[in-house]
């Protein structure tokens, strides 16, 4: 087995996809725009082999037919949600393992942004590859879930190891670092990550699951609750979100 080269890729305003280059092969960690990722694979001289898809929302997924055309890439996606996914040619459900890269992948249940919302977790790589659910200093929006199922979702996740790098499908590092500060402002890990991602030129986005269980308010819920009023971190959890809705 080959050592493990991931690539973050900036897409439209905000978005990250993600290359996972291993044993001679190259998967892709959704598709937000097509450009950049062809231009990240010509520049290494790689060739996509596999576009693997967290969610179906369309920042995700709209850069695939044209991916498929360039490169014949497979596509693997959840498939509960195939009927709102692009066309997949593996299609598979949370608690079962596929394939990225010549890499073993656990597909994980992260519902709550959207229902069928699904991760991949790659030991070998030392990665969770989680879309809008657990984000920088943050989580995904809820969309089509609710918070208890979302607070499920960032439990699942939160049990991986403390140094699985966890890379997430937005750069919202900005309005989730000034809502994390509002709400833990003596956090110090929270006050040094922010000075460090400001002095670039290191995004916040991915980090380890250790730096996001010390900085990132949705994982604090336990620590945060009683400055809310409840010793019940998934109320917490619920009383956060929604504070983060109006922030």
């Amino acid at each position: 087995m080959s050592e493990a080269e991931i690539v973050t890729i900036r897409c439209l305003q905000d978005n990250y996809a993600y290359l996972l280059h291993a044993n001679g092969r190259t998967a892709l960690f959704d598709a937000p725009e097509a450009a950049p990722i062809l231009a990240a694979l010509a520049e290494r001289g790689w060739t996509l082999d596999q576009i693997l898809l967290t969610h179906h929302h369309d920042d995700h997924i709209q850069a695939v037919p044209e991916l498929v055309a360039a490169t014949g890439a497979k596509v693997t996606g959840a498939r509960a949600d195939a009927h709102r996914l692009p066309p997949l040619d593996v299609a598979v459900a949370p608690g079962e393992t596929t394939d990225a890269a010549g890499l073993s992948a656990s597909v994980i249940d992260v519902s709550g942004h959207t229902v069928g919302h699904i991760a991949f977790h790659l030991p070998d790589a030392r990665a969770a590859f989680t879309g809008d659910s657990l984000m920088a200093i943050g989580c995904g929006r809820i969309f089509e879930g609710d918070a208890a199922m979302m607070w499920n979702s960032l439990q699942r996740l939160d049990a991986l190891p403390a140094e699985t790098l966890i890379c997430s499908g937005h750069d919202y590092c900005a309005g989730n670092s000034a809502f994390a500060l509002s709400v833990d402002p003596e956090n110090e890990d929270l006050l040094e990550r922010m000075r460090t991602t400001a002095a670039g030129p290191r995004p916040c986005a991915p980090a380890t699951l250790a730096e996001e269980r010390l900085t990132n308010p949705f994982l604090r819920a336990d620590v945060l609750g009683p400055s809310l009023g409840t010793d019940d971190p998934a109320h917490a959890f619920a009383t956060l979100r929604a504070m983060k809705d109006r922030f």
